[in-house]
């Protein structure tokens, strides 16, 4: 039996930094881990405790997060050479249609920054990720010098990219860094000068849910990403592209932010006048 000592996390921290993992990729395996030690509370650790883990996970998340949480286990055990203690993740059958629950529409969008017009910082905010397809945890990039230069130069998970800041974003962009008088540096900050983070920024969405007229389900910073990777799909048609606008190795990965509803695919096949 093993026992996972708060040395180790710390060592697995270490290494991680390391390796060069985002910090929000690092807060995460951390938070599992140590939700894992929280429910094993000091029991030794073995293929037959993890297993009782994933079964918990299963009764309690969804299976992609079941998977992620398994993923951050195993990446310690790999790491602390504990090969026999790696459970299997779950098989997930590929997703074709998109939660119409979760899908924020255009005009949903539009009903959110009317709602947030009072809160300058978040209507620009929200703005900026909507029009560049941004990562929340990317925001920190658009900077003074930025918006003057119309692009912002992104490092995230070991990549480098430059991402084009729209004419009108620039415009109003610079309007606020005049009048909250941001000499340089990051344009979305605290009251203390250091960035938003991804709590204060879902807080503050999750406040327009009622006047706004929107479910919460679809009010979360992600899926203005979202939106804009759709929208961008349904005018260039060009998943490789947009891959490499998001930021993503993989087009497999894209291909998720391009997915229609069934209500949509639905209307689509109605209208091919095959049936008699």
């Amino acid at each position: 039996m093993q026992i996972i000592k708060p040395k180790d996390i710390e060592n697995y921290k270490e290494y991680l930094t390391e390796e060069e993992r985002s910090q929000s990729t690092i807060d995460k395996y951390i938070r599992d881990i140590t939700a894992f030690c929280q429910w094993i509370n000091g029991r030794g650790i073995d293929k037959k405790a993890v297993l009782e883990y994933k079964e918990h996970l299963i009764s309690t998340y969804a299976p992609r997060s079941v998977n992620s949480i398994l993923s951050s286990l195993n990446s310690l055990f790999d790491y602390l050479s504990w090969h026999d203690c790696k459970v299997k993740t779950l098989k997930i059958q590929k997703q074709i249609f998109s939660d119409k629950d979760k899908e924020l529409t255009k005009t949903e969008y539009m009903r959110l920054l009317q709602a947030a017009k009072n809160n300058k910082r978040l209507y620009y905010l929200m703005q900026t990720i909507c029009s560049t397809g941004l990562r929340v945890s990317e925001l920190r990039y658009i900077t003074c010098e930025a918006v003057a230069i119309g692009q912002a130069n992104i490092h995230c998970k070991g990549k480098m990219r430059t991402v084009i800041l729209p004419k009108q974003l620039c415009k109003i962009l610079k309007g606020y860094i005049k009048e909250q008088n941001i000499k340089s540096g990051a344009v979305f900050i605290t009251k203390t000068g250091k960035p938003l983070d991804r709590s204060n920024i879902w807080s503050d969405m999750k406040k327009l849910c009622n006047s706004a007229g929107v479910a919460r389900s679809k009010v979360f910073p992600h899926n203005l990403r979202h939106l804009f990777a759709r929208t961008f799909y349904s005018l260039q048609k060009d998943i490789v592209r947009l891959a490499d606008i998001l930021g993503h190795s993989s087009v497999n990965t894209t291909r998720i932010y391009t997915m229609e509803s069934g209500d949509i695919h639905r209307k689509q096949i109605e209208r091919m006048n095959l049936i008699c």
